[in-house]
């Protein structure tokens, strides 16, 4: 068992099905749209799973380890495979070839094609353990790992091929340990709580006038685990089996959390992540490729990284190798795969029938779908009307707005007091009703019926007035 260990061919593939998802952990807010290294949003970089220096952990608030407690059901014999996954932080200086073959450290070097500029890269580092589920019974096993202090020299040429500067990438050594331990449960079920523990061992120590920037070469950055049994399975931590929910309530996670991954319906896979995912998390298949930051829209993202100027587009891809992907990814792409972002419907049912006494259900189908307006002739919003304080109000009718606080956001409480044009009445498919206004005096009503963006407003929100 070493940090070096090769998986079985059928663990290599059960893996591989998962390091997708995992990716998009490990790279989660790498590099953040536009891409740049001046973006404001990228001078504060590596918040998710960062495992820092014990050191550094005392004097702020974040953590040198992750804890991992799930539940599993191996078969005799049975091995784990694990692999613990984190970025090494590669802090990258620009230099600039001078005339008598020296170097000088600069802020930016420009070529044709790109802006250098300095930056702190991710260098993807990997523990990959396999051990018999057998030996880790009672204190388990503690393997250390360490990955070495390196620096490499990339030189930069011009499109002449002359030497205009080079780039210097400097690696910190870090070191850690993966803690693996099992414990039987009683019960008649031949359960396990399996623990993992990925803690960060670094013996740096920071400068009276240290600061975060300068512990991060030192820890493990996006750290994350996956867990695989070649013969048995886990328990969902978010749906166990009703014998098991007290247990798995009991577990601590700390600083991560374990999901099934792989595909729908099998459990021989956990990822353990800093991120909280469901079980069985998949990236959407019409995602072209890595955009780097999932709390967008993948559409918004590449028609924005489409839209940068060339002077943009020159520093991005002097910033990092993985926004000159994002870059041409955006250039190359085609009308089509744009329009496959635009959105997808997915986890559509048929509706059913009850099921009569003498039969089974029959399946209903409607000649139009319950998202097509058309749908359901019973309901009119430009027809249709409300009884507000024993008054019918329509479109059309004239009302006062009286925005509650339980229902309303700032915006509509500033519009208190005001008079509005309903064109609409609106009723949700769980039987609610909204009403459609548009605010009287707005200059942007037209706007706004022309586009169909409305405010909206519950019938205890207003008061009619005369109509008009």
């Amino acid at each position: 068992m070493t940090t070096t260990a090769t998986f079985t061919a059928a663990t290599e593939a059960r893996l591989a099905t998962a390091r997708h998802v995992a990716d998009a952990v490990l790279f989660e807010g790498y590099v953040l749209y536009p891409y740049r290294a001046s973006a404001a949003k990228n001078r504060l970089r590596w918040q998710f799973g960062v495992l820092v220096p014990p050191a550094w952990s005392a004097a702020c608030d974040e953590h040198e380890f992750q804890h991992t407690e799930c539940l599993m059901e191996p078969k005799p014999g049975a091995t784990l495979a694990v692999e613990v996954r984190f970025l090494h932080a590669q802090r990258r200086t620009v230099q600039q070839a001078g005339a008598d073959g020296t170097f000088e450290t600069v802020r930016e070097l420009h070529l044709d094609d790109r802006v250098l500029v300095p930056w702190d890269e991710g260098v993807e580092e990997r523990v990959a353990l396999a051990v018999p589920v057998a030996a880790l019974a009672g204190d388990g096993t503690a393997v250390p790992f360490t990955r070495p202090a390196r620096e490499e020299i990339e030189p930069v040429l011009d499109g002449a091929g002359r030497t205009v500067g080079r780039l210097v990438r400097r690696r910190e050594e870090i070191g850690g340990v993966v803690r693996l331990s099992t414990a039987e449960l009683d019960g008649p079920y031949r359960a396990m709580r399996l623990t993992a523990v990925v803690e960060n061992t670094s013996t740096w120590l920071p400068e009276p006038a240290g600061d975060r920037d300068a512990a991060l070469p030192h820890s493990l950055v996006a750290t994350h685990l996956l867990l695989c049994l070649d013969s048995g399975g886990f328990l969902s931590m978010t749906d166990p089996p009703e014998w098991a929910r007290g247990t798995v309530a009991a577990c601590r996670n700390l600083h991560t959390w374990p999901v099934l991954a792989g595909e729908p319906g099998t459990a021989d896979l956990v990822l353990s992540s800093p991120i909280i995912l469901e079980d069985h998390p998949a990236i959407a298949p019409e995602s072209p490729g890595a955009l780097y930051d999932a709390t967008e829209i993948d559409e918004i993202l590449a028609l924005r990284t489409a839209a940068l100027t060339e002077e943009e587009k020159r520093e991005a891809r002097g910033t990092d190798a993985r926004a000159a992907a994002v870059i041409d990814l955006a250039d190359s792409m085609p009308p089509e795969v744009l329009e496959r972002l635009h959105g997808a419907v997915r986890g559509l049912r048929e509706a059913t029938a009850p099921a009569a006494p003498a039969g089974p259900a029959a399946a209903l189908r409607p000649e139009t779908p319950w998202w097509d307006p058309g749908a359901d002739t019973s309901v009119d919003p430009a027809r249709d009307h409300v009884l507000v304080d024993g008054r019918e109000v329509r479109a059309g009718s004239r009302v006062v707005l009286r925005p509650g606080r339980r229902h309303s956001d700032a915006q509509d409480l500033f519009l208190h007091g005001s008079s509005a044009h309903v064109e609409a009445v609106l009723h949700d498919v769980d039987g609610g009703v909204h009403i459609a206004v548009t605010v009287e005096g707005d200059p942007g009503a037209d706007i706004r019926r022309e586009q169909g963006r409305y405010l909206y407003f519950r019938p205890d929100e207003v008061a009619p007035l005369e109509d008009a």
